[in-house]
């Protein structure tokens, strides 16, 4: 029979030239020490049930002190009277899926079949910077309002970035619960940090430098082997953001439109339903300028992808270009980075792609256009998405106002004159 085990007795153990050496509790059935040959100390609990002997491993000595493990191992034994299988509940545990685990089937199961390619990269990027290194570990059970507050706070210096974070997390738990792989959803209810609105559109002036600035990348000079071939791809990326200039497009619409989708004699250009935000077909009037661009671009044979990609389909990306031309024409700010061997100079362009969206609306409203119209050649399906130009539409009012400083300006002279 063993004798109560102790610091002392444990301290005390000697390890095996192999295999493992245990020595057992005189007083809770079943409880032991065990020291492999390694040296590894662990504390351990024999029982049995449903006819099976099963060994189930406490905890490692020093980690556990003897007194924490002796309790442990009384607690294991209540559970057991009671029916519980520590080794079975515990194989299960291991099992129980992951914020990790939800996270790659919410791209494979829902993203990647229903989002936009943007839309996709933006929620990779979202998952593999934060989620994964954050609480990806974690298992979905394991997971409180606390956990996505720390999460959320540590992205308090971008609150447009850990809003949309937020949103992530609660559609990713909101599938979750649908999928029956939680009952719970911890991001629901974590307050919002508050957004400004990003009110940037390029002035008259910073339209003519861009509109330069791409005729010279598009127009420069190469040498060497492949040089035309690389002049071709820098108008085709041109030609791209003088479309989205133009129209007033989304980047995906841009890039994943085809020659069929335009129709010349009557100047329209269809948006398919799976290319539109709304997921609907959009049919958008296309200017003088516009038509004359596409007519220049115009292949032989016009079928397919306007701006055809490097590996085939269509382009996917205009970021290079895009900051290319940004920095040509005065739209960037330089950064000192590191590099791998010494600091370097990066140019972060001070406004977006979509940014040529909100240009080509904010003219177009301060040139009288009604934010209706202006609605319908963006493909707004709501009036309040519109609305955010319409402290534009100052002319109307300041004539409206005009009219009051008129008449308050005859009444003083009438009383004068009187």
């Amino acid at each position: 029979m063993g004798k109560r085990i102790v610091d002392k007795s444990v301290k005390k153990m000697a390890a095996p030239e192999q295999g493992n050496r245990i020595e057992w509790d005189a007083e809770v059935p079943g409880f032991g020490v065990r020291i492999t040959a390694s040296g590894v100390t662990s504390f351990i609990l024999d029982y049995r049930i449903a006819g099976r002997q099963r060994r189930y491993t406490i905890g490692r000595y020093p980690e556990f002190t003897v007194a924490a493990a002796r309790n442990e191992a009384g607690e294991l034994r209540a559970r057991i009277r009671d029916g519980h299988d520590p080794m079975e509940e515990r194989r299960q545990s291991r099992n129980e899926p992951t914020v990790g685990d939800l996270a790659t089937e919410y791209l494979n199961r829902h993203a990647t079949p229903n989002k936009r390619p943007s839309s996709l990269r933006m929620d990779r990027q979202m998952i593999d910077n934060f989620i994964r290194p954050g609480i990806g570990k974690l298992q979905l059970k394991a997971v409180g309002r606390r956990d996505i507050e720390v999460l959320h706070l540590s992205l308090k210096t971008t609150p447009y970035a850990a809003n949309r974070l937020l949103s992530l997390l609660s559609k990713m738990f909101n599938l979750g619960i649908q999928w029956k792989w939680t009952t719970d959803n911890p991001a629901r209810g974590v307050p919002r940090f508050q957004e400004s609105k990003r009110e940037r559109w390029l002035a008259t002036e910073e339209i003519q430098r861009f509109r330069e600035a791409l005729d010279s990348y598009a127009d420069r000079k190469d040498e060497g082997e492949n040089a035309e071939e690389r002049r071709a791809v820098r108008r085709n990326a041109a030609n791209a953001l003088r479309l989205l200039m133009l129209t007033g497009s989304r980047e995906g619409e841009v890039l994943k439109a085809e020659w069929e989708q335009f129709d010349f004699l009557r100047g329209v250009w269809t948006k398919p339903s799976h290319n539109t935000k709304q997921k609907r077909v959009e049919h958008i009037p296309l200017s003088k300028p516009a038509l004359k661009l596409l007519e220049s671009m115009m292949p032989k044979d016009a079928s397919g992808p306007l701006f055809p990609g490097a590996k085939g389909g269509a382009r996917v990306s205009l970021r290079r270009p895009w900051i290319q031309a940004c920095k040509a024409s005065g739209l960037v700010v330089a950064e000192q980075v590191q590099g791998k061997h010494r600091m370097i100079t990066r140019y972060r362009p001070t406004v977006r792609i979509h940014d040529l969206r909100h240009s080509y609306a904010s003219h177009l409203v301060s040139n009288g256009v009604s934010l209706q119209i202006v609605g319908k050649l963006l493909g707004h399906t709501q009036a309040s998405t519109t609305m955010r130009y319409a402290h534009l539409q100052d002319d109307p009012l300041r004539a409206a106002t005009n009219r009051f400083g008129k008449i308050y300006a005859k009444s003083k002279l009438h009383k004068s004159g009187t």
